[in-house]
């Protein structure tokens, strides 16, 4: 990254995630914006931006995590502040975009919440959003505004490489990760299983069969979030006993909510990858099975080419 004056652009951030908005501006050799991001009594956020913004091209890092709608507003309300303020360009950097998976009708008379949350958040102020690892790529057409969709696939793919010397078997959890499990595979040079899974209801799931060869072989299962981790420890379950020789997993978002921890801990997964797009829990902080790798540099880079108006596809791959 080459040098820049700090009066370029400005980095401010809510409460979500400010590990990793610190570290973002490690990378990228300034200091935070000043923010302060509050409550008042009764519970209503409270913005004020303590810096001069105007004419400046502002980027808020705000992940949409737990507790999601304290965050959203948050984001929203920073949004807000800033197009008051006079900034010339603002842009959203979510690293987690919560309620993608909410992304089209399942059932009579339930919102497309995916798309309410863009509404919003354009409506708000924001001029592009830059995000990682979407549930569904098609969230990008809810927006009438640039997103940029990072994916956290380099840095994973070169833990793996670094981590993993044996014979392995990129493993989808589910139909809907095929795609991306087999991008993998053929970065990796692996084979490819997926793992035929019956959903009985939200956030449950049966693993049901393995589809491909796994015998072994060292099973990674590769995700973009693990929520309850009910279907990844199906899955673990299902590939040791069609021969697997031991059984890892990667993923973009730890979400890691409800029984989540308890079920990693009891399974037989010997390790899980996540990236730091959501902060851990105390809980999970402590857990000797997750290892977290950070996307910072990556989404720090996208904000660099995003202010020079550089192309970022490269770092799409």
């Amino acid at each position: 990254m080459s040098s820049r004056t700090l009066n370029d652009f400005w980095i401010f951030a809510g409460n979500s995630n400010p590990a990793l908005a610190k570290k973002i501006c490690e990378y990228l050799k300034m200091p935070l914006g000043g923010a302060k991001v509050t409550t008042f009594s009764d519970g209503e956020i409270q913005i004020e931006i303590d810096d001069n913004v105007r004419t400046k091209d502002v980027f808020i890092v705000q992940s949409t995590c737990c507790p999601v709608n304290n965050n959203l507003v948050e984001l929203l309300l920073m949004l807000d502040a800033m197009k008051r303020a006079s900034a010339s360009h603002i842009t959203a950097v979510i690293p987690y975009y919560g309620y993608a998976r909410q992304d089209k009708k399942v059932a009579p008379r339930v919102p497309i919440s995916a798309k309410l949350m863009a509404d919003l958040i354009t409506t708000a102020g924001a001029d592009r959003l830059i995000t990682l690892d979407l549930h569904a790529g098609q969230i990008q057409g809810f927006f009438n505004i640039p997103v940029d969709n990072l994916f956290a696939a380099p840095v994973i793919l070169k833990y793996i490489r670094n981590c993993f010397t044996n014979d392995i078997v990129v493993v989808s959890p589910d139909a809907g990760g095929v795609e991306r499990a087999r991008a993998f595979a053929k970065r990796l040079q692996a084979s490819l299983a997926i793992v035929d899974k019956r959903r009985t209801a939200p956030n449950e799931a049966k693993a049901m069969a393995v589809i491909g060869d796994v015998r072994g072989k060292v099973a990674i299962i590769l995700d973009d979030m693990v929520d309850t981790a009910g279907t990844m420890t199906e899955a673990v379950g299902v590939l040791l006993q069609n021969g697997a020789l031991e059984v890892h997993a990667c993923c973009a978002h730890p979400v890691l909510s409800g029984p989540a921890i308890g079920r990693i801990q009891s399974s037989e997964l010997q390790s899980l990858v996540v990236t730091d797009t959501i902060p851990l829990s105390p809980e999970a902080a402590t857990c000797e099975k997750i290892k977290v790798l950070s996307i910072a540099d990556l989404v720090g880079e996208a904000i660099i080419r995003s202010n020079r108006g550089d192309s970022v596809t490269s770092l799409f791959v």
